[in-house]
């Protein structure tokens, strides 16, 4: 099939949404949105939410913050309308802790959070989630990741990432996404070379979209990545109210197995 044929009613579609949500604050922590981003998040109506950046717990802002939500910050999100959800803790300090999250419409049959953090004090992760639609006979492996500040780090991780996708079954689809604070766009190469993905609006577009910062995008720092999948197409997101809600705008993507 063409990838760039629209889906076709007989085959089974889904959609995907990254966003970084910077532990549910604006740019410099000026206000506490998570509220106004867990609504959002509904609007877009996806079937698979990556998130960055989430809150399992904080302590301070808990007690500080008006509407801290008590629970975590992935199940505030994910509410009813996501049923199934993972969390990866990558970074702990006195207060709590936050990491990578994905909440899911379809069943979660394993998840496992892979530490790739290198040495120093950034602590990152790469979130691994096997969902099984019930339209599919194989399963969909969803990798939520969150990459280093230094290039350096982050070229250790992408072959970390890349290892990870070439050790799953060839025929299974593949759907990684996430902050790869990579503004040099580094990534697309290695990640092709080595592992067979391709980012989805470099695909559509020819270039990564500008996500960073969200008032004013100047980097293209998120990715959608596939392999395994036949359709493609970004969905395009308003600039509001997003543009307001975090650090980082999000991405989206109807994907077709």
């Amino acid at each position: 099939m063409n990838p760039n044929t629209p889906p076709s009613s007989s085959r089974m579609a889904f959609k995907v949404l990254t966003v970084n949500v910077h532990k549910g604050f604006t740019s410099f922590n000026r206000r506490f949105m998570l509220h106004e981003l867990r609504e959002a998040v509904r609007q877009v109506a996806s079937d698979v939410v990556f998130l960055q950046e989430v809150v399992g717990t904080h302590q301070r802002h808990a007690r500080r913050v008006r509407n801290f939500p008590t629970q975590p910050h992935y199940e505030f999100l994910a509410d009813s309308i996501w049923t199934q959800y993972a969390y990866g803790r990558n970074a702990v300090y006195d207060s709590g802790h936050h990491g990578n999250a994905l909440l899911s419409k379809f069943p979660i049959v394993h998840y496992e959070n892979h530490d790739i953090s290198v040495a120093g004090p950034e602590r990152r992760g790469m979130l691994h989630c096997v969902l099984q639609p019930p339209e599919l006979a194989t399963p969909v492996h969803a990798i939520c990741v969150h990459l280093g500040l230094q290039e350096a780090h982050r070229h250790q991780q992408l072959h970390r990432v890349a290892a990870l996708v070439r050790s799953l079954p060839e025929d299974d689809p593949v759907v990684l996404a996430g902050d790869f604070n990579d503004w040099r766009g580094r990534a697309h190469g290695l990640l092709a070379r080595e592992a067979g993905l391709r980012e989805v609006f470099v695909h559509s577009f020819g270039r990564a979209v500008r996500t960073f910062p969200a008032s004013m995008p100047l980097l293209a720092l998120d990715r959608i990545y596939v392999r395994g999948v036949s359709v493609h197409l970004p969905v395009a997101l308003p600039r509001r109210p997003w543009s307001r809600l975090s650090d980082h705008a999000p991405l989206a993507a109807e994907l077709v197995p």
